[in-house]
């Protein structure tokens, strides 16, 4: 599964998923896409297109979070083959993604904001999401 919004979040992804925060997780990056605001919502989808997301790659989840991670995207949602790039190569992976017209092409999405200094991991750091000065951490590069 890749992840690029708020499961970035080792806090949100343990209490939704209802596992450890992403220890065996890779950062990756998706070519082709966007990351943008869903329409009337403050959460991120991701939208054909120029451009690049960072984020992460987790190895298979269970059944069990498989359920939850559904519950907590909504309908609004639904997992969409992907293909991403790792430092170990290519993989084939699936994310959560809202159907276009639900996407707003004119909000890009910042990850993580607000995300305090000590829940930023080494693997959020490798993916892109850094910490900043005082309460507040941005992708790189947004």
């Amino acid at each position: 599964m890749f992840l690029y919004g708020t499961l970035l979040d080792p806090v949100v992804f343990a209490r939704f998923a209802g596992r450890a925060p992403l220890r065996r997780a890779l950062p990756a990056r998706l070519a082709g896409y966007r990351r943008v605001a869903l329409r009337g919502t403050p959460y991120p989808t991701l939208l054909a297109g120029a451009g690049e997301v960072a984020g992460l790659l987790l190895p298979r989840l269970g059944a069990a979070a498989l359920v939850r991670l559904a519950a907590y995207e909504g309908p609004e949602y639904a997992l969409r083959p992907v293909r991403v790039a790792t430092a170990r190569g290519p993989r084939r992976a699936r994310a959560w993604v809202a159907r276009g017209w639900r996407a707003d092409p004119a909000r890009p999405w910042a990850a993580i904001r607000m995300l305090p200094r000590a829940n930023v991991s080494g693997d959020l750091c490798a993916a892109g999401v850094q910490a900043a000065p005082g309460r507040r951490a941005a992708m790189a590069g947004e």
